[in-house]
């Protein structure tokens, strides 16, 4: 006799279209949200099929526009006041709504703080998979599946997994893993109006709502990155850092091994249980270059490396490598800047 509830009865050829959700951050959409999109876009093409963006919340209905000309073939536009506030259980249930609704193949979900809170919720809600942390996405060439592809044991191999039987398939994907989409004012799309049934916040209540006030500007937005590890030998190295980033124009970040022994605070760590950076110029000082940090840097333009161990891995992943101790490397370059800065002035 067969166990499997009704819900496992579904038709995925009944399913078509690849969706991202746009999350909206201080009144716009959030950047993160539109390299969801342009993944999305890049999928859709392989699949000859359409793209679906999904914008929930209140007085948000003016940002669908946007989503068409960052690549949106058709926007999902819940603006209500039931949606003013956010709470994850309330989101979700939208979301699983308007993919039950108007079935999607696959949904694509920001790993930030609020992706990674309500998208397993959806999964729960629709019972079907959910891959996280993506670093990629392919499409099978014989079942036309969409694969989301992630390292796994550490880093050591790389996963290309599949929703079977179930749709749509979600995925997420940490910020700056993918780039984010050009922004074309010619391209044209279609916006839906939707009116999702939720029920209420059983349970929830929000007291207060505050922003998170922070010290230096967030690592994976700054253009110039230098970053310290474990190679540093002790907290007192960041304080170099940090003279040489200011001198620079940069912002300091760390490896995990430099966050665990706790010489720089986690929100500024850099690799696979960090954060991933799109810098046009990262320091890695005193970094080894295991393959855990290299999958945060991978989005870097140029890489310049400083450590004394000349076997260190990093050296052979780096555009630019110095072999010595970096407490006479960085001084040293803190001076030349520094003097570049006063005959040009």
């Amino acid at each position: 006799m067969s166990i499997c509830s009704e819900w496992d009865k579904i038709n995925t050829e009944e399913y078509s279209g690849v969706w991202a959700y746009l999350e909206v951050e201080d009144g716009s959409l959030s950047e993160a949200g539109l390299q969801m999109l342009g993944a999305a876009r890049l999928l859709a093409s392989q699949k000859d099929t359409y793209v679906g963006a999904v914008l929930i919340g209140r007085g948000i209905s003016h940002l669908a526009r946007e989503a068409v000309y960052y690549g949106a073939d058709k926007v999902y536009v819940a603006d209500d006041e039931r949606f003013e506030k956010y709470y994850p259980t309330i989101y979700g249930e939208a979301l699983a709504y308007l993919a039950k609704e108007y079935k999607p193949e696959a949904l694509l979900v920001a790993g930030t703080m609020r992706g990674r809170e309500f998208a397993p919720y959806v999964a729960n809600v629709l019972k079907t998979g959910i891959t996280a942390d993506c670093t990629s996405f392919e499409v099978d060439s014989a079942a036309k599946d969409i694969l989301g592809v992630r390292p796994t044991f550490g880093a050591y191999l790389i996963a290309h997994l599949r929703t079977l039987n179930r749709r749509p398939a979600i995925f997420t994907a940490r910020p700056n893993v993918f780039p984010t989409p050009q922004k074309h004012l010619a391209r044209e799309g279609e916006i839906i109006p939707t009116n999702p049934r939720v029920g209420d916040a059983v349970g929830v209540r929000l007291l207060s709502r505050s922003k998170f006030s922070r010290g230096a500007a967030p690592i994976e937005k700054a253009k110039i990155l230098v970053s310290g590890g474990k190679g540093l030998g002790g907290k007192e190295g960041f304080r170099i850092l940090e003279e040489f980033a200011k001198v620079i124009g940069g912002e300091v970040s760390g490896s995990r091994k430099a966050v665990d022994a706790g010489w720089i605070t986690h929100d500024r760590q850099v690799g696979q249980t960090g954060k991933a950076v799109r810098a046009e110029i990262y320091f890695a000082v005193g970094i080894s270059g295991a393959v855990q940090h290299l999958f945060g840097i991978r989005e870097v333009r140029c890489v310049v490396a400083i450590n004394k161990d000349p076997d260190a891995p990093i050296f052979n992943n780096c555009d630019y490598g110095l072999v010595g101790d970096y407490t006479e490397i960085i001084p040293a370059l803190i001076k030349a800047v520094k003097k570049i800065k006063e005959q040009a002035s």
